[in-house]
């Protein structure tokens, strides 16, 4: 089926007859489409939707081959190379399954040694810049607090939490401000961190719970020209009715 599916990808991209928008395409104008993918897939996992699952997927091995196809075009490497370096990989990091080593010596060491290899010897090297703010600041940290660059528990970013708080409240103008709230859900990141709480989930499901609550509040006859107090008071009445129900 792979086979299949490079075999369409060449005849889009073929420069007589195939799709002019395929042709054209590039890794950058590409790359939206490729997050896009990646988070219906995980869209489906949590609707455990398993339809939809196998179709997201198949969706997200396209952006794979679409991104061989062009870096082919461009003699960059191969679909078959992409797939020898993914195997190499794994077997390198799992030598007490494919090797002759008895235990683990651990993926995180394993990827830090040969993160040590690359010109960018950062232990904060590798952190796409791609990845949504909240995720990358979380990683950012956890890559910090392997070299001991971190706080001792919970307190310490509680109380960065608390500084950042007024250190917005203080801002000067508008550029100021954004920098300001910037630190703040940063400290607010790595607070959820020491608490055990992934802040991108967290967010997801604040997200969730949200848009729940409004869709059952805004049917309300003449909604939008409610006062506040009303609208609070058909808030609190679904976050009553909701929090009586199975959550999702």
């Amino acid at each position: 089926m792979l086979e299949r599916l490079t075999t369409i990808m060449a005849r889009l991209r073929d420069p007589v007859g195939g799709c002019a928008w395929d042709r054209v395409q590039t890794f950058a104008t590409i790359a939206p489409y490729t997050i896009e993918e990646a988070y219906e897939v995980a869209d489906a996992i949590a609707a455990d939707d398993m339809a939809a699952l196998r179709d997201e997927l198949g969706d997200l091995q396209l952006q794979i081959v679409f991104h061989a196809a062009i870096a082919e075009d461009r003699g960059d490497f191969t679909l078959d190379q992409v797939i020898a370096g993914i195997c190499d990989k794994m077997e390198r990091r799992h030598p007490h399954v494919f090797g002759d080593t008895a235990a683990s010596p651990g993926w995180e060491s394993l990827k830090a040694a040969e993160r040590a290899e690359k010109p960018d010897g950062s232990a904060l090297a590798g952190v796409a810049v791609a990845l949504p703010a909240l995720m990358r600041a979380e990683k950012l940290q956890r890559r910090a607090a392997r070299t001991g660059f971190d706080w001792p528990d919970a307190a310490g970013p509680r109380g960065k939490v608390i500084e950042e708080i007024a250190e917005v409240d203080d801002a000067a103008d508008a550029d100021a401000r954004t920098d300001e709230i910037g630190d703040l859900l940063f400290a607010v990141v790595n607070w959820a961190r020491h608490l055990g709480v992934d802040a991108e989930v967290a967010l997801r499901q604040a997200n969730a719970k949200f848009e729940r609550r409004f869709r059952a509040i805004e049917t309300a006859p003449g909604f939008a020209a409610l006062p506040l107090d009303d609208k609070e008071a058909l808030w609190s009445a679904a976050k009553r009715d909701q929090a009586d129900k199975p959550r999702d």
